[in-house]
């Protein structure tokens, strides 16, 4: 996966995107989300596995893009 691609993720994907990333294949990132052990989080929602752009590109070490930060004004 491109790092263009990366950036496009939309904010959670399903597990199959994840595993594209991470160059694992289908059974083994299915396998390592049911115990567990995946390496980036994984949210459960009914029966459907999904991951978050945050935790993928903060895995791979990639800069989290998010809203700038207000500066304090001097009062």
């Amino acid at each position: 996966m491109t790092h263009a691609e990366l950036m496009d993720l939309p904010v959670s994907f399903p597990l199959d995107v994840a595993n594209r990333a991470l160059d694992l294949g289908r059974t083994t990132g299915f396998a390592l989300a049911k115990q567990g052990t995946y390496p980036i989080r994984v949210l459960r929602l009914g029966r459907q596995y999904r991951c978050t752009r945050y935790d993928l590109l903060r895995y791979l070490g990639l800069e989290v893009e998010g809203p700038e930060l207000a500066e304090p004004t001097a009062a």
